[in-house]
């Protein structure tokens, strides 16, 4: 069963708000996470070089929302609105999507990624789709970690399917492969 709805523009969690991405949040992403290695060692995007890449980025996400029932959402603390890093649900068809999220570095360790993996099942399954999974570095240990703790399985390693540009441009890598089904 397909459905067209549309996923919230926010959501709200404990401690987070998960909210689309908008242009003025271009400088804060480049400086908080998008522009530092440490924090982009283990994603499928290159470090950004200047703050016009970012705003590339959020040029994609508006095109992403008005194209599918989601895209990027932004991970914001609660308590004082600090912009802690990125999160989404990328679509491929209207019942499979790919999700993941960055944070920056004095957001780890919090429990902050477990949190946004949850939240984002919830408008994900509203939405209709049926497989929602993730792609890991197998280096990656704690996104590991985190992918477990949030009941994705998983489902095999799928050889030389990615290329990790912060780590080594233009090879593609094997990569886990994480899912959670979440139709009948």
């Amino acid at each position: 069963m397909e459905l067209d709805v549309k996923a919230p523009a926010t959501i709200e969690t404990p401690r987070l708000i998960l909210r689309r991405p908008a242009a003025g949040d271009a400088a804060a992403m480049f400086s908080r996470y998008a522009s530092d290695p440490a924090v982009t060692r283990y994603l499928g995007w290159a470090t950004h070089q200047a703050v016009d890449d970012t705003r590339a980025f959020l040029s994609f996400s508006d095109a992403e929302w008005e194209r599918w029932p989601a895209g990027p959402y932004l991970i914001c603390s609660r308590a004082g609105g600090e912009l802690l890093g990125g999160t989404g649900l990328g679509f491929e068809t209207p019942q499979r999507a790919s999700t993941g999220y960055v944070l920056a570095r004095d957001a780890w360790g919090q429990g902050y990624a477990t949190e946004t993996l949850q939240a984002i099942v919830k408008p994900a399954r509203r939405a209709g789709v049926q497989r929602l999974y993730a792609l890991c570095h197998p280096d990656h240990r704690p996104s590991r970690r985190v992918l477990e703790k949030c009941d994705f399985q998983l489902e095999g390693t799928l050889r030389r399917h990615s290329e990790f540009p912060n780590l080594r441009r233009g090879v593609a890598v094997d990569v886990l492969c994480y899912v959670s089904i979440l139709g009948d």
